[in-house]
């Protein structure tokens, strides 16, 4: 039976389980989906069109792929917006699979803009369908880069002039993507060179989350009696309530940074970045790397030990080997005293500021009284770039895999409301809540219509503090950047109001003893599939618990 390119693509996305397609404006593939009955969800600009398929990916884990088309054509504009939210999913390595129309046949001699040549440094693979017969093949190639190796976005360009290809022809199966195991030589060697440091940590990043392994995890820090620092980008993957957490960042994460003398990585490129810790006197500490990609081996720092594989399958081996060696694990209560004494010490530091009654309020109480209404076995939270995503990532705790989203190299303004409607649509039952600043909120303004079209229960937590760029030392103070901090005041820009005016219920706060309350209303109107926008009036409040840098 013949049937067209497009709908060819259409129906193989049905085929790899993709419930819905964001998307904006138009799109050829877009009737397509239409006709093949795949759910379309558009969005109020090409970059959020974007973020929401890449933070569903994300949130997923990469199981479930987040799909969008983008227009482009002889007119590229389309996908020169996208460029910035594509880029940020290559940057921090999340599958994602974008569809753009491309110029058709005969046509490249009348634009100046090369999509491939301008998308292929920020994507993992572009693949060009030239023939319609090409679909399947296309579309196999791009799920087997989207579902093996490192994660990373596909960029697919489908002429709209294709024509037709028989399916029965050309037949098409789903992929189901591979895995490497590692060598046992060197799982061998990385369990006898933890067993003999004095003082080892575990530093994990999110390929344990691609490779569905915290569970393994969970299992290994047990067996090991080893204490777990994340990546910001891995935070809950390993339970930060458990007695060896570390969390993201602070004073204890510091600690044992600087004092551990073998460092143990797992799934992370240890490349040192914005938001990441550097591995101080790296020279002075053996390094072990267990990843799945070759790339990131003697990349930042020399790498004494290399275990290259899949997370999870390596995690298995690794555990299946320290019992070999070692035999079952013991708990070391001198360890556990001393990780419990330092996150006291760290917590002293923040619980004044999460218990504050100052006016304005401050947004450590926020995030506070956040994590007293929350189920933290059935939620979700993200925060955007700048401050909120560095107050966020010290104080909140993250306790179930996907509990919290974060960041790695790069990440857009805006993207926390995109990252808590994949949260939402991947995981309806949840509470899912995104943290904001005044630039983010600008940022994304324009999607509230399409959150509120959909019913997308999801509340929205803007900190109102009246600027931008409040990094540093005293916040906005000397050195920073005294000429541009400034926005509107409440009085004269209330962005509760517009997100009442698009059908949000909305409520701006000024009274810390009204913060549970609203936060409790906003999440009684989720669950009644109405999302939430919530504005605090806080305080210039200085970010606490920076990243461990070189020395």
């Amino acid at each position: 039976m013949k049937i067209k390119a497009a709908n060819g693509v259409a129906r193989i996305l049905k085929a790899e389980g993709v419930p819905w397609v964001s998307c904006y404006p138009t799109n050829h593939v877009n009737n397509a989906l239409g006709e093949e009955g795949v759910r379309i969800l558009m969005m109020g600009e090409e970059r959020f069109a974007v973020a929401v398929a890449d933070g569903f990916s994300r949130v997923t884990c990469g199981k479930r792929i987040g799909v969008c088309t983008v227009m482009s054509n002889l007119n590229a504009a389309g996908i020169q917006m996208a460029y910035g939210a594509i880029a940020q999913a290559w940057e921090d390595s999340s599958p994602l699979l974008v569809i753009t129309e491309g110029v058709g046949q005969g046509a490249s001699r009348h634009t100046h803009f090369d999509i491939a040549g301008a998308l292929k440094p920020v994507t993992k693979w572009v693949g060009k369908i030239d023939r319609a017969e090409l679909v399947p093949d296309y579309m196999r190639r791009a799920f087997t880069h989207l579902r093996s190796g490192r994660p990373g976005p596909v960029l697919l360009i489908v002429p709209r002039d294709l024509g037709e290809y028989d399916e029965d022809e050309h037949p098409y199966a789903p992929v189901k993507g591979w895995r490497s195991a590692p060598d046992p030589d060197d799982v061998k060697a990385a369990i006898k060179a933890l067993r003999a440091a004095k003082d080892p940590l575990l530093y994990v990043g999110e390929g344990v989350y691609y490779a569905d392994a915290t569970s393994e995890l969970l299992q290994f820090a047990e067996l090991a009696q080893v204490p777990v620092v994340t990546t910001l980008k891995a935070k809950g993957a390993f339970p930060e309530n458990h007695a060896l957490s570390l969390g993201v960042r602070g004073s204890h994460a510091a600690h044992f940074l600087n004092k551990c003398d073998l460092l143990f990585s797992i799934g992370s490129s240890l490349f040192p970045n914005r938001f990441s810790h550097a591995i101080p006197d790296a020279e002075k500490k053996t390094i072990v790397q267990c990843t799945v990609d070759t790339l990131d081996i003697n990349r930042s720092y020399e790498t004494r030990h290399a275990v290259i594989g899949d997370a999870k399958l390596t995690l298995k081996a690794l555990i299946d080997e320290f019992a070999k060696q070692a035999g079952g694990g013991r708990k070391k209560a001198e360890l556990l005293d001393e990780i419990g004494a330092a996150r006291q010490t760290f917590l002293a530091k923040f619980r004044p500021f999460m218990e504050s009654n100052e006016k304005p309020i401050n947004p450590y109480r926020v995030i506070g009284d956040l994590m007293k209404v929350l189920d933290p076995k059935n939620s979700f939270v993200t925060a955007d770039s700048g401050n909120t995503r560095d107050q966020t990532s010290t104080v909140y705790q993250a306790q179930i895999p996907r509990g919290h989203l974060g960041w790695g190299n790069v990440s857009t303004l805006g993207f926390s409301l995109a990252g808590a409607i994949g949260a939402k649509l991947a995981y309806p039952e949840r509470q899912c809540v995104n943290i904001t600043g005044d630039a983010g909120v600008c940022y994304m303004m324009g999607n509230f219509e399409a959150v509120a079209r959909y019913g997308i229960g999801i509340t929205t937590l803007h900190i109102n503090n009246g600027g931008y760029s409040g990094y540093g030392p005293g916040f906005w103070g000397g050195g920073h950047d005294p000429y541009t901090w400034k926005v509107s005041d409440h009085s004269s820009a209330c962005m509760a109001a517009m997100a009442r005016a698009v059908g949000f219920h909305a409520e701006d706060v000024t009274e810390p003893s009204e913060v549970i309350p609203a936060l409790k209303r906003a999440l009684d109107e989720n669950a009644k599939g109405r999302p939430a926008f919530v504005e605090f009036i806080c305080s210039h409040h200085p970010v606490h618990g920076g990243w461990v840098g070189r020395d």
